[in-house]
């Protein structure tokens, strides 16, 4: 015979799928509007399977399907242990929690415990509730984790390890050395992510202060886009092709490829490459306006010139005037490969580069680079002995 909360459970599991979803949305909408930064937002409704064996695992204990609090359920995974009561505070403001079926696991610091913990709350859905308003009177849970306290409890339940007396003796020893180790992860990785912020926040006194101490990173090259010379240089390429300059270009990637450019040339603080834009403005202007104007098809659907490009072309016109660097390399680091191929866009380079020397006659053709020397209070790229004649008149 079927149990008549199986029956009454098929009957209303279009509208559990229905509140998964304005759950899951909900959710990710809250969070976002909160500013936190989250792995991902998911949901699910019990399958019949599972909730036919809770019943039958614990007889009589569910008189209506409403006593089941976890028929649907929004699982938010963050990156951080730390966010995770951030969101689960989040939850507490704009709902209504059953609290006697919730439970915050992470206030749970007995040192033996087992597993490694998260947050589980269910919600109760009230007229109130935004965008949820239709499923009033309805509950559904949320379980909260972050990203290794989820790979923890996803091995577990693998394994079918659900409380401390189901491990085998033999095996507790490691159960509990790997809790401890990934604790110490979280915590970790919590630490660098303090340290990584906080290091963000020091750069704009630290680049007017000392850049010769700055490391070229993507942080520091994401803050020095927006600031002379590197604003003031790509302002004069654009200028030169007539073109705007595209402030605010939605590509968080190009930073940390315009550092390893910078890297790749031999130029490692923010202090060494103030002094090459600012010493060697006039070459990268003219380099830029000889080279893109053969390569339109690679920048112009864009509308303009993007953050960088004086970089980019500083980048450029090194590969060209010292033998030891690879012009492919460089088509590699700053993913310029698709509409063109290699081979291509590095003959571009090297054409647009001897155009530049011929405007100013053979006795102006560059020499090689000097390699210069890493970070420090002394650190400065030695002028390229080609660039220091000018390919353009001052």
């Amino acid at each position: 015979m079927s149990d008549p909360l199986l029956t009454a459970f098929d009957a209303q599991l279009p509208t559990y799928e229905a509140l998964r979803d304005a759950a899951v949305a909900h959710t990710a909408s809250l969070i976002t509007e909160a500013g936190l930064n989250i792995h991902h937002v998911t949901g699910r409704v019990k399958k019949r399977a599972s909730l036919g064996d809770k019943l039958r695992r614990k007889p009589g204990r569910y008189g209506a399907l409403a006593d089941v609090t976890d028929l649907v359920a929004a699982r938010v995974i963050t990156y951080f242990e730390s966010d995770v009561g951030l969101v689960a505070r989040l939850l507490e403001e704009h709902h209504t929690i059953d609290w006697d079926n919730s439970m915050d696991k992470s206030k749970m610091h007995d040192p033996d415990r087992f597993g490694y913990l998260g947050v589980h709350y269910v919600v109760e859905v009230t007229p109130q509730t935004p965008g949820l308003a239709a499923f009033a009177g309805l509950k559904f849970e949320v379980q909260i984790r972050s990203i290794l306290q989820h790979a923890w409890a996803e091995i577990e339940h693998d394994l079918g390890y659900k409380n401390r007396e189901a491990i085998p003796r033999e095996v507790q020893r490691r159960f509990y050395r790997l809790a401890g180790l990934l604790e110490m992860a979280d915590e970790e990785f919590m630490a660098l992510h303090r340290l990584s912020r906080d290091y963000a926040a020091t750069l704009p006194q630290r680049v007017a202060e000392a850049p010769d101490s700055v490391f070229i990173d993507a942080a520091s090259m994401t803050h020095l886009l927006g600031l002379p010379p590197v604003r003031d240089l790509d302002e004069a390429v654009a200028q030169a092709l007539q073109v705007p300059l595209l402030t605010g270009w939605p590509d968080p990637e190009r930073p940390q490829r315009l550092a390893q450019l910078l890297h790749y040339v031999g130029v490692h603080s923010v202090g060494a490459l103030h002094k090459e834009l600012r010493r060697h403005h006039a070459e990268v202007v003219c380099f830029a306006s000889t080279l893109l104007p053969t390569l339109r098809e690679t920048w112009t659907p864009a509308g303009g010139a993007r953050p960088g490009t004086s970089v980019v072309h500083y980048g450029l016109l090194r590969a060209c005037v010292n033998p030891a660097l690879n012009p492919h390399e460089i088509v590699n680091l700053l993913d310029l490969r698709g509409v063109l191929s290699s081979e291509h866009l590095v003959q571009a380079v090297q054409n647009a580069y001897e155009c530049a020397v011929a405007s100013r006659g053979p006795e102006a053709t560059p020499q090689p680079l000097q390699p210069a020397v890493s970070a420090g209070a002394e650190d400065e790229t030695p002028a390229p002995p080609g660039l220091e004649r000018r390919l353009t008149s001052d």
